[in-house]
């Protein structure tokens, strides 16, 4: 009788078996421009998304491509790689039509590329039983749990005035050098999910190693998956990076867990679509993004959130960043629309030393007012609106225009704002709860008992 490690081997072993083609398809180059090769002898077996190999020969190692589209009788394929060495004539082979992975508990706290390779020199990475796509169907919304339940964060700032809840979907929009990273970072280290999921999607090659050793440290590397795709790599492997990240998410997902799905980021996973339909002859639309990035922005995104039955979910947390400090631009536009709210970091906070440089007036959770009760959601309106008070009458203070008497709310405004703001500061090593932070905020406001006092109001 077969021991169960043995059964799991054989079963692992079989169904990787399923799907390897025992057939062999190929075909020839026959043009190649810019970014794309063109194909033909096979394209009666290709489909959009089908992967094929290129042997350039010459000793030239071979090119993994994608079939991107088809025009005038022939494929169009995309590669992973550089077709440096590719030419006329050159043989294509059929790989297998679906591309997927086959993640485990192991993964946690390795390394991976866009293709789900280990990168990280810790050796080979460990193989689950359960195939799982890359671009995987979002959960039917009519099976899907309910978004419940709060979620720390560890950030007082978002604890408390975008509280977040598990399995919601949150944009982080700021332009380039505001703090995105870091506080992503902090998200990782302190947030208390079961297990984190980050993507880094075109990212800058030196500040991988400075984000994974000095941002997120071994506590946050050891429960965490990350997926690494950098500036220098291809469009497809890019927006691959993307697909998996959500692919790994869904497989912790499955296990039952609470996953937090970080993506830094979704502009870069837009560039990158919009590099691959521009190549495939798509018309561009609104600055030069072609119409399936509008398309493939919801099918990315809705893939994070809640389960269905038993399952887990998956709250994402995406960085969206803004070209030119344009809230408006397309895609931040686009993200805000299908998000559950939205985290604005200003670089005019920034400027002024105060981190995270979060804008609460301008930030918004929709799962507020819903998931706090009447005491904490009463105590945020206040904060909320002092702040208003205070940046309605900013300009006027900073000239000496307002004198002290004249209206009993600005003073209070010029009285409480700078203990807010001190609120609002946190160091990047520093973690709050949600208890604490509601209990710091208002300890800021000057409200003691503040859950019984705000709690019987009406």
């Amino acid at each position: 009788m077969l021991k169960p490690m043995g059964l799991n081997v054989i079963d692992q072993f079989t169904s990787q078996l399923d799907h390897i083609s025992d057939v062999t398809v190929s075909g020839r180059i026959t043009a190649v421009r810019g970014l794309i090769a063109e194909c033909n002898g096979i394209v009666p077996f290709l489909r959009i998304g089908t992967r094929c190999r290129i042997e350039p020969g010459l000793n030239r190692a071979p090119v993994m491509t994608e079939v991107v589209g088809f025009r005038e009788g022939a494929a169009l394929l995309m590669p992973f790689q550089s077709l440096e060495g590719v030419g006329p004539g050159a043989q294509v082979f059929l790989e297998r039509a679906e591309a997927n992975i086959f993640p485990c508990d192991q993964w946690q706290g390795r390394i991976l590329n866009a293709f789900g390779d280990p990168i990280d020199d810790l050796g080979p990475l460990a193989q689950g039983s359960a195939p799982y796509l890359f671009k995987a169907e979002p959960p039917s919304a009519a099976k899907r749990n309910r978004v419940a339940g709060k979620l720390d964060l560890g950030i007082k700032a978002m604890n408390a005035f975008t509280t977040c809840c598990q399995g919601q979907r949150m944009g982080i929009f700021a332009g380039s050098g505001v703090g995105k990273s870091i506080l992503m970072s902090m998200l990782a280290r302190d947030a208390r999910a079961d297990v984190n999921v980050i993507g880094l999607i075109g990212e800058r090659g030196r500040e991988v190693q400075e984000f994974i050793q000095d941002d997120l440290g071994e506590e946050g590397l050891a429960r965490s998956v990350l997926v690494v795709s950098t500036s220098s790599e291809s469009a497809l492997m890019r927006r691959q990076a993307a697909y998996l990240t959500l692919s790994v998410a869904e497989y912790f997902r499955d296990q039952g867990k609470q996953v937090l799905c970080l993506m830094d980021s979704v502009t870069r996973f837009a560039m990158a679509q919009r590099e691959i339909g521009l190549s495939a002859g798509e018309p561009p639309t609104t600055k030069g993004y072609t119409p399936t990035v509008f398309a493939e922005l919801p099918h990315l995104l809705e893939r994070a959130g809640p389960g269905t039955g038993e399952q887990g979910s998956i709250t994402g947390l995406f960085t969206v960043l803004v070209e030119g400090d344009d809230e408006n631009e397309p895609i931040s536009d686009a993200a805000r629309g299908i998000l559950d709210g939205h985290i604005i970091l200003n670089r005019k906070i920034a400027q002024r030393g105060r981190y995270p440089s979060i804008d609460i007036l301008k930030s918004v959770s929709r799962m507020l007012p819903d998931c706090n009760d009447q005491a904490e959601n009463q105590l945020i309106t206040i904060a909320r609106s002092i702040m208003t008070t205070y940046e309605d009458m900013a300009e006027m203070i900073r000239l000496g225009a307002y004198r002290r008497g004249g209206d009993k709310e600005v003073d209070q405004a010029i009285e409480l704002y700078p203990r807010i703001e001190d609120f609002l500061r946190q160091g990047v090593h520093e973690s709050c709860n949600l208890e604490d932070s509601y209990d710091q905020l208002a300890e800021a406001l000057g409200l003691a008992n503040w859950r019984q006092v705000l709690g019987g109001q009406a």
